[in-house]
C-alpha cells in the first residue's frame, strides 16, 4: 500500500474516515467536483470552437454525476440519509490537477484521446486513495465501503481506458503500414511481464540508491505476476520489442479488458489483483523516467 501512495499520490490523506456518514460526504464531494471541473473544461472548449474536445468533456461530466447519483443512493440506503457536506474533513485528491487542466485550456495539440489519457490518470489516483483509505481504516465497515469505493473506480478506468482506446484507433485511422509480414502468434501475459522483468534488470543497474530499490523491488514483482498470468491475455508479439512504459501500458489495459470478459468469479478476482498492481506500476515508471 505505501507504493500505491507515494506512485499515484502527490500526499498521502490527511487522516483516516471515522464512519460511514464520513465516507459518503467525502465520495459525494469528490464525484461532484469532478463533474464541475468536466463541466467548465467543456465550457472552455466550446468556447474555443473546438467541439469534439467539449464533447468529451460533456460525456466525462454526465458519468461524474451518475457517480454523485450512485454515492447519493449509497448513502440513503445505508445511513437514511443524503451525504452530508458539513462532514467533509480535509481535501481529496484533486479530480483533475491544475498543470492538467491548463494544459487542455492552452495545447494546440490537445487531442479527445489525450483528454480521455488525462481522465484515466484522475481515476487511478482516486483508485489509489480510497485502496489507501481502505488499507489504514479502523473501523470494519469504513474499511469494507473504501474497498468498494476503489473497486468502482477500478471499474471507471477500465470503462475510460476502453473510450481512450476507440479515440487513438479513431486518430491513427489508416495509420498501418501496407506491406504484410508474415504474421507472428500472439503472446500471454506471462510472457510480457517477464519481458518487463528483464528491461528492469537493466533500468536497475543504471540507477542508484532509493530508485535502485523500487525497480529491483518492481521487477521481482513482475516475476511473481509472471506466474499468476501465465495464459492469461493476448498482446502482438511485437509488443516484446516495446519500452518498459508502453508494456506496463498493454499489460495494464490487458488485465482490465480480462476482467471485464472473464465469466469465472475467481478469474475476475485474481485479473482484478493483477490490474491493481499493474496501475500502481505505471504510474510509478512514469514518475521514475519522466525524471
Amino acid at each position: 500500500m505505501p507504493f500505491l501512495r507515494t506512485s499515484l499520490l502527490s500526499a498521502e490523506p490527511a487522516g483516516v474516515l471515522e464512519s460511514l456518514d464520513e465516507l459518503f460526504a467525502l465520495a459525494h464531494a469528490m464525484e461532484q467536483e469532478a463533474a464541475n471541473r468536466y463541466d467548465a473544461l467543456a465550457e472552455d472548449m466550446r468556447g474555443q470552437g473546438k467541439i469534439d474536445l467539449a464533447d468529451v468533456f460533456t460525456r466525462l461530466a454526465a458519468a461524474e454525476r451518475e457517480h454523485v447519483d450512485s454515492v447519493t443512493q449509497w448513502s440513503q440506503s445505508r445511513r437514511g440519509k443524503r451525504p452530508d457536506p458539513a462532514l467533509v474533513r480535509w481535501e481529496a485528491p484533486e479530480p483533475l490537477d491544475p498543470e492538467s487542466a491548463a494544459e487542455v485550456k492552452t495545447s494546440r495539440l490537445m487531442t479527445p484521446y489525450r483528454a480521455l489519457a488525462m481522465a484515466v490518470r484522475n481515476e487511478e489516483r482516486a483508485f489509489a486513495f480510497w485502496s489507501y483509505l481502505a488499507a489504514y481504516s479502523h473501523d470494519p465497515e469504513v474499511k469494507k465501503a473504501s474497498e468498494a469505493m476503489a473497486q468502482e473506480e477500478l471499474a471507471h478506468v477500465a470503462t475510460l481506458r476502453k473510450e481512450r482506446r476507440r479515440a487513438y484507433h479513431h486518430q491513427h485511422d489508416h495509420s498501418s503500414a501496407g506491406a504484410a509480414a508474415a504474421p507472428q502468434a500472439p503472446i500471454d501475459a506471462r510472457k510480457l511481464e517477464l519481458r518487463l522483468a528483464a528491461q528492469l534488470v537493466e533500468l536497475e543497474q543504471r540507477l542508484s540508491g532509493p530508485a535502485a530499490v523500487r525497480t529491483r523491488d518492481i521487477r521481482q514483482q513482475a516475476s511473481e505476476m509472471a506466474d499468476a498470468a501465465a495464459g492469461l491475455g493476448s498482446f502482438p508479439a511485437s509488443m516484446e520489442q516495446k519500452d518498459p512504459l508502453e508494456i506496463a501500458e498493454a499489460l495494464v489495459d490487458g488485465y482490465l479488458d480480462g476482467a471485464e470478459r472473464a465469466g469465472d468469479a475467481a478469474l475476475v478476482e485474481s485479473l482484478q489483483r493483477l490490474a491493481e498492481q499493474a496501475i500502481s506500476r505505471l504510474a510509478w515508471l512514469r514518475s521514475l523516467l519522466a525524471d
